[in-house]
């Protein structure tokens, strides 16, 4: 696999995961995790775009670091809400 493949697919799994996110607080109809996250949401999208712009300027170390912040930021809300890494259900307790 190489670089642009990678970054390729990490966008694919940030858009996933933010799909479930935004899917999880329909599904519950819990809007205090979008309000309480909203710039943080905001910033991870913002990543996830310029991610794809530097992509398209063949700029790779630099979109690779704004994909995984990104990720990053949806993993500190995942974390902060105790909401499992790899699926958007509360963890049982």
């Amino acid at each position: 696999m190489n670089i642009t493949e990678r970054i390729e697919i990490d966008i694919r799994k940030f858009d996933e995961l933010f799909e479930e996110l935004e899917k999880l607080t329909r599904q519950s109809k819990d809007l205090s995790i979008t309000n309480r996250y909203k710039k943080t949401i905001e910033l991870a999208k913002q990543y996830r775009k310029d991610s794809e712009y530097f992509l398209n300027k063949k700029d790779y170390y630099t979109s690779f670091g704004c994909i995984i912040y990104a990720h990053g930021l949806l993993d500190s809300i995942r974390i902060t809400e105790n909401i499992l890494m790899n699926r958007w259900e509360p963890k049982k307790v």
